[in-house]
């Protein structure tokens, strides 16, 4: 019978990558950059909430009136584009379903066609509405790419609902 012979040297180098291939193995895969968030402040109110007090205590923009008033109103006092940046207000135009229109705050930006955003009243029923909803996800359904319509993630269901036409973004900064 034959004995293997390691010289001290050799088993410390078994010994280093034996402990290297330990290590190794439980090391984490790397991971992926985080979307940029913003933190939501928690809304003082109780009771019924409206899209347009919540998106005004929540994006610090100060205006006033129904949600459909508010891109005209930010002319000359804020900025506005097509671009949704952290906190931007995004403004959905008044429409048969929506006749005061509707403003949402944009919390994370997750791609170039999506986001999520946090918001008020933005049920489907009476048992739904009236109520805040953090990080719903909203993607850019338009054809020119330019937030010009957007679909929501109905919570209820898992999938986006209708089309709303937006007029883009107000921006605080």
């Amino acid at each position: 019978m034959m004995r293997a012979f390691r010289s001290p040297s050799s088993l410390a180098r078994v010994a280093g990558v034996a402990g290297l291939l330990g290590l190794a193995a439980c090391a984490q895969q790397p991971s992926l950059p985080a979307s940029p968030r913003m933190a939501v402040p928690p809304y003082p109110a109780q009771g019924f909430v409206w899209c347009v007090p919540y998106a005004r205590y929540v994006s610090g923009l100060n205006l006033q009136g129904n949600a459909r008033t508010w891109w005209d109103q930010a002319e000359g006092r804020y900025r506005r584009g097509r671009e949704p940046r952290l906190g931007s207000v995004l403004v959905l135009r008044p429409s048969p379903r929506l006749p005061d229109g509707h403003v949402a705050v944009v919390t994370t930006l997750e791609g170039p066609r999506s986001l999520r955003v946090s918001h008020a009243n933005w049920g489907w029923d009476g048992k739904t509405r009236g109520r805040v909803y953090e990080n719903m996800p909203v993607v850019d359904a338009s054809a020119a790419n330019d937030w010009t319509e957007v679909r929501f993630l109905h919570p209820e269901i898992g999938s986006y609902g209708r089309s709303y036409a937006a007029y883009g973004f107000i921006h605080g900064d």
